[in-house]
C-alpha cells in the first residue's frame, strides 16, 4: 500500500513521502500494508484506543493507520486530543503536525512542527516536515533549503530526497524531480511510497511502461495491481498533470 490518499492539485502535497516522520521505524510496516490490512489494523487499534485514549503509543499508531487509509479527519481528531494530553511531547507534536497538514490545515501544521523542533539539536525529520508544509504554501525555495539541511544531518535519506524531488515536480521541473526521486528510490531504506513517486514522475513524462515497472517493484501481486490502478488514475487527472507537463515542456524550450 502506498499513495492511497494522493491528491491531484498542482499544490497538493499529499502525494509526498512521509513528510512528518514521527516514530518512523515503528510506522515503517504501516506504509507497506494493503488496504484490507489497514482496515483490520484500524479496527483493532480503534478498540484499544477506545479503552484508553491516553495511551500514546496506541493513539500514534492508530492515527497513522487512519491517515494511510485516507481517513484524514478522523486521524486529526485522534491527534488533536493526544496533543492536548501531551502538549510538550515532541513526538506527539510532530505527528499532530502531520495530521494537520494532511487535513489541509497548513499554518497550524507549521506551528506544531516548529514547536516540536529543538533548534540546538535539530531533527532531520522535522526539517523535512517543515519543508513539505512550506512547499504546500508555495514557498519552494525555503522548503528546499530545509530539505538540504535535513540531508546534511541524514545523508541520502530517501524520504527527504523524494520530498525534494516532489518540490520540483510541483513546480513543473520533471527532469530535476526525476533525478532526486531516482536517487531516493535507489537509496537503502526506500519504501514503496518513494518508488511510487518516482513512477508518477516517469509516467508524467510519457514513459508509461517504465512507470508501471517501477510501480510493481517488490510488491505482492495484490499491492502491485492496486498501485498500477492508482498510477493510472493519477495520470488520468489531465487538467492538473497536463499543466505540470506543459510547464516542463516550457523549460525544455
Amino acid at each position: 500500500m502506498t499513495l492511497a490518499t494522493a491528491g491531484c492539485a498542482h499544490r497538493d502535497r499529499n502525494i509526498t513521502t512521509g513528510s512528518v516522520s514521527a516514530g518512523a521505524a515503528a510506522n515503517a510496516d504501516i506504509a507497506s500494508m494493503s488496504m484490507p490490512q489497514l482496515t483490520a489494523a484500524a479496527r483493532s487499534l480503534g478498540n484499544r484506543y477506545i479503552r484508553n485514549p491516553k495511551d500514546k503509543a496506541v493513539a500514534l499508531r492508530y492515527a497513522s493507520v487512519l491517515q494511510m487509509s485516507g481517513h484524514v479527519n478522523q486521524s486529526l481528531a485522534v491527534m488533536r486530543k493526544l496533543a492536548i494530553d501531551y502538549p510538550e511531547d515532541r513526538e506527539v507534536l510532530a505527528a499532530y503536525g502531520k495530521a494537520l497538514a494532511a487535513a489541509g490545515e497548513l499554518e497550524p501544521a507549521l506551528d506544531a512542527v516548529r514547536r516540536a523542533q529543538t533548534p540546538e539539536y535539530p531533527d532531520w525529520r522535522l526539517l523535512s516536515a517543515e519543508g513539505a508544509i512550506l512547499d504546500q504554501l508555495g514557498q519552494a525555495e525555503a522548503a528546499r533549503a530545509l530539505y538540504r539541511r535535513a540531508l546534511d544531518l541524514q545523508r541520502d535519506e530517501p524520504s527527504v530526497l523524494s520530498n525534494l524531488g516532489m518540490s520540483y515536480l510541483l513546480e513543473g521541473d520533471l527532469r530535476t524531480a526525476e533525478i532526486y526521486m531516482a536517487k531516493a528510490a535507489a537509496a537503502p531504506g526506500a519504501d514503496s511510497r518513494v518508488r511510487q513517486n518516482l513512477a508518477l514522475v516517469v509516467g508524467l513524462q510519457g514513459r508509461f511502461a517504465e512507470a508501471e515497472q517501477i510501480a510493481r517493484q517488490e510488491l505482492s501481486p495484490e499491492q502491485a495491481e492496486a498501485n498500477i490502478a492508482y498510477l493510472r488514475a493519477m495520470l488520468a487527472q489531465n487538467d492538473s498533470w497536463t499543466e505540470i507537463a506543459r510547464e516542463d515542456d516550457g523549460r525544455r524550450g
